[in-house]
């Protein structure tokens, strides 16, 4: 994988509004791993690029009533067949992790790039999305130096009490394991 001008090549790209300028665009420090599903436990349509472009129809679905005038948005999204769409450029702050904080410092947006999985926090992650985040992760370890394994955490570690994701099925384990591993797609 490679990344040019803060997007990562392998990714289709659709631009989100909900981004703006980090306060320190050298400071990409934390990567958050979430997990998102539009309407929730379902995996199919475009209902997760629509909303994180401020276009998603109250009245495809009852449970988009209540979030569709949400300004969110993520870094990039890892579909449950493998396939990334990024939103928003990793040198620019994407709006993913709300109300946060990691050790001592809150507004974990500010410093951080989110990394979504097509999934809920009651369903088992694919061994093709295990395998593309530890590919996305080690491309962006190589570089942002300020990254490192130990500074990858979940959604629910930096907002607990408010958020559960990526949940109980993600095998933080086997995530590990694949970190620094042979890439899925090598650079010939």
């Amino acid at each position: 994988m490679m990344i040019r001008d803060h997007y990562l090549k392998n990714a289709f790209q659709v631009a989100s509004p909900n981004c703006d300028d980090r306060p320190d665009p050298d400071d990409i420090s934390l990567l958050v791993i979430h997990c998102i599903s539009l309407p929730p436990e379902q995996f199919v349509g475009d209902y997760i690029d629509q909303l994180f472009c401020n276009c998603l129809d109250p009245d495809e679905h009852p449970y988009f009533k209540d979030i569709c005038q949400l300004k969110v948005s993520a870094h990039l999204l890892i579909r449950r067949d493998g396939s990334m769409r990024q939103y928003v450029p990793f040198d620019r702050r994407a709006w993913h992790a709300g109300a946060s904080k990691h050790q001592d410092r809150e507004r974990c947006n500010d410093f951080s790039i989110g990394i979504e999985l097509e999934g809920s926090v009651s369903v088992v992650y694919t061994d093709i999305q295990y395998r593309q985040l530890a590919d996305v992760c080690n491309t962006l370890l190589a570089n942002y130096p300020q990254l490192s394994n130990q500074r990858i955490v979940g959604h629910s570690d930096i907002a607990p009490g408010r958020k559960t994701d990526p949940g109980p099925f993600f095998d933080w384990a086997r995530f590990h394991e694949l970190l620094n591993a042979e890439p899925l797609n090598p650079v010939a």
